[in-house]
């Protein structure tokens, strides 16, 4: 009986042993700060589509100054469901519409205003733009957006208190009537010139305090916990910087929020890289318009972007760990003109040619170094097509470099990285090299990663590709390498 619990106690010991090593390789602890459930899945959708539409579509201006007549909203083939077919074809995943420009407008018969679709001749006044288009949008499978601009050039009250009691029933409205809301847009244009009830003149807000914003998103949180919301300083996904369809080569997904405010001058720069020390996960949503304009003007048909263009936009908004938020103005018929349709048609064909077949899928890595030697984080994790796996170094190597073998030569024409951002943000600089005439030859270097970051090379022929961190924050975590 000695001898037998003697056993036992040498093999729980043993046991225990194994347990102890294998607690030792650990996954690496997170870098803060750490993107939440809802922005993963935001940075996950890379595409999303922008709707403007309201009386400047008819009036032909990109801002209403307020005191345009309700007679003048008068579509006459509003075709929600053509707007979400088309974007679900392309590959877009959410459509946010502008329920309420500057020019105060709502695309909803709201019970705060008679200044809305309720006293159009759209379909007698019963019409509902803000119903039809999120109705098309879970038809079609896409998630749902609202903008409502906090500037508004109609109201009388416009920089007093109670407009803000107005504003926030609205929002009540929007976030009660509709269904789920994904992504909440706040616009940083803030006081001017407007008609504000007949006064005609200007009024300038402090953007800082005005609004108070915390008050307003505790509201809408407690309707609906898990909206995205953007401003210029977020606090869930921030302005870009720019309306050129342009992330910052160097893009952090992480900022100091405490000194932003929406319509804040100045920040363009900060807004479009991020800070590596940044406080908060607050990523950059890339905005810009298929046309010059925002909403429709017919004398912009001849100018709408063609696929080329935006394929380019692609690589420089999602190819740099952005997500791109491309606007499609419907025209004065309701419906996307058909030079807008043809060129989304055209990028859609431009994506699946050039990313059609990722040649490194499944294809041998080795690594410089691998966490405890261990399988779960070995260099294959990079090319086994699971994203919840990854290659991860050991804590004191934040330089490092993956070697992937191809089964054949092939043509490169671009290689896509992705870190594994639910342990946080971490590449500061790598390089690509490829195996050329005997020797390995750089062909492309950058600095940030993020969620997914492109390199476009000029296409040359080899049978090797080497990745090499550089520097990192901590030690790298890669969860992706595809060439194509």
């Amino acid at each position: 009986m000695i001898k037998y619990w003697l056993i036992v106690l040498l093999s729980l010991s043993g046991l225990t042993t194994v347990q102890s090593q294998s607690k030792k390789i650990l996954a690496p602890e997170p870098v803060l700060p750490l993107p939440t459930p809802a922005q993963l899945q935001w940075h996950e959708m890379e595409m999303n589509a922008f709707i403007h539409f309201t009386t400047n579509t008819f009036t032909d201006k990109e801002w209403g100054f307020g005191d345009e007549k309700e007679a003048i909203f008068n579509p006459t083939q509003v075709n929600t469901d053509q707007w979400a077919k088309t974007l679900k074809d392309a590959g877009f995943k959410t459509m946010i519409l502008t329920c309420k420009h500057h020019d105060g407008f709502c695309l909803w018969p709201s019970a705060y205003t008679e200044h809305s679709v309720k006293n159009s001749p759209y379909k007698n006044g019963k019409g509902d733009i803000v119903k039809e288009a999120s109705t098309a949008a879970r038809k079609y499978g896409l998630k749902f957006g609202v903008y409502l601009s906090p500037w508004d050039r109609n109201r009388a009250d416009y920089g007093k208190p109670s407009y803000l009691t107005y504003y926030r029933n609205q929002l009540k409205e929007l976030f009660t009537n509709y269904g789920d809301v994904f992504e909440m847009w706040f616009d940083g244009a803030n006081g001017g010139d407007g008609y504000y009830g007949g006064a005609n003149e200007k009024r300038q807000i402090n953007g800082a305090t005005y609004y108070d914003w915390p008050t307003t998103l505790q509201q809408i949180r407690q309707m609906q916990p898990n909206v995205i919301f953007f401003s210029d300083a977020g606090p869930g996904v921030r302005w870009v910087g720019n309306e050129r369809g342009i992330a910052g080569e160097t893009n952090w997904n992480t900022i100091s929020d405490d000194t932003l405010y929406a319509g804040k001058a100045g920040i363009e720069d900060l807004l479009g890289t991020g800070s590596p020390d940044g406080k908060k996960w607050i990523p950059a949503e890339v905005d810009v318009s298929i046309r010059p304009g925002w909403f429709y003007h017919a004398t912009e048909d001849s100018k709408v972007r063609t696929p080329e263009n935006l394929f380019d936009i692609y690589l420089t908004s999602v190819g740099r760990g952005s997500t791109l938020l491309l606007n499609i103005p419907p025209d004065r018929r309701g419906l996307f003109h058909e030079n807008d349709v043809k060129s989304l048609q055209g990028f859609r064909a431009i994506l699946n040619k050039e990313f059609a077949h990722n040649i490194a899928l499944k294809a041998v890595v080795k690594a410089s170094n691998t966490r405890g030697k261990s399988a779960t984080f070995a260099a294959g994790q990079v090319t086994d097509g699971n994203k919840e796996t990854y290659w991860a170094t050991d804590d004191n190597q934040t330089t490092a470099s993956l070697e992937i073998s191809l089964a054949n030569p092939a043509t490169i024409k671009y290689v896509v990285l992705q870190e594994y951002i639910k342990l946080g943000q971490r590449v500061k600089s790598f390089t690509v090299e490829v195996w050329k005439d005997g020797s390995w030859q750089k062909v492309a270097e950058a600095t940030t990663i993020g969620y997914k970051r492109i390199l476009k090379l000029d296409p040359v022929e080899t049978s090797k590709v080497k990745v090499t961190i550089n520097d990192a924050k901590a030690c790298p975590v890669i969860s992706a390498i595809e060439l194509y």
